[in-house]
């Protein structure tokens, strides 16, 4: 199925979690100064225009980053991520950056990234986007869930892989489980990052469960809920992030940011969070 285009959801409150936290992640690995890899399976189209096109049908971004560029008085992380997204944008909010390239403005000269996606489309724009930058990033148009296979274990053994399916296929909950199986089994030292959405349905939460049963010396699962769910039982009211092998350090920001981040970005009063994680 190739019909999930991110571009619709541009910028919105999963967007922000996310991309906060790979921030985060990215910042510690960069204080070494032994290179690594970026890999992303599901990589979209790297950067979007919220003025117009696909953003501007439901406006997603304005309970989400734009919420985050007009607070003031942010505390130091969350205000070094809303410096992050100016840096995309001149004066006004106009585009908002994929994971590709919040990555790539973060990572340093001699680190590399893997990027794979599948749809055709987004592949082309993704291919524009990193124009110019062939010695540093590797385009793929392969599903990223096997095309992983051959990156791991990464010639610098460090990298930071995110992990970001539309989960339009139900079956995209256990091709996570089954890829992190398979990876973990080739490269078991890596940084792995799960996005999944939290919807009333239980493929996500039976999701983490089977991520729990791995017993892995050191996880992190970070979720937030911004609205209480629709009576119609329809659509995404959270999203959350399951972090295999995070950084010592993240349990202690997170705790410090995010109650602030979920405050911003709640729409009624049943917005909430959760972090959870153990770390030997």
């Amino acid at each position: 199925m190739l019909s999930y285009r991110h571009a619709f959801h541009a910028g919105n409150h999963a967007d922000v979690l996310k991309h906060y936290v790979l921030g985060l992640v990215l910042d510690y690995m960069n204080q070494k100064d032994k290179p690594y890899w970026y890999i992303d399976t599901h990589a979209g189209a790297g950067l979007y225009r919220l003025t117009e096109g696909y953003a501007t049908q439901n406006a997603e971004f304005e309970n989400g980053i734009a919420k985050l560029i007009a607070a003031a008085n942010l505390l130091k992380p969350l205000a070094d991520f809303v410096a992050q997204i100016n840096r995309f944008n001149t004066s006004n909010l106009e585009y908002y950056p994929g994971s590709p390239l919040v990555a790539q403005d973060l990572i340093r000269a001699n680190d590399k990234m893997r990027l794979f996606e599948l749809h055709p489309s987004d592949y082309k724009l993704l291919i524009e986007n990193f124009k110019g930058q062939s010695k540093q990033v590797k385009i793929d148009m392969q599903d990223g869930f096997t095309g992983i296979k051959a990156c791991l274990p990464p010639p610098t053994r460090r990298a930071v892989v995110l992990i970001d399916p539309p989960y339009e296929d139900k079956q995209d909950y256990q091709h996570v489980v089954r890829m992190l199986k398979d990876s973990l089994s080739r490269f078991a030292t890596g940084t792995f990052i799960v996005w999944y959405p939290i919807l009333q349905r239980p493929e996500p939460s039976e999701m983490i469960e089977d991520l729990l049963r791995l017993n892995l010396p050191n996880w992190l699962h970070i979720n937030m809920t911004i609205h209480e769910p629709s009576a119609e039982g329809f659509g995404m009211h959270g999203s959350g992030l399951f972090i295999i092998n995070p950084p010592w350090t993240l349990p202690k920001i997170l705790e410090e940011t995010i109650p602030a981040l979920t405050q911003l970005l709640a729409l009624d009063d049943a917005a909430h969070y959760a972090l959870n994680y153990e770390i030997a």
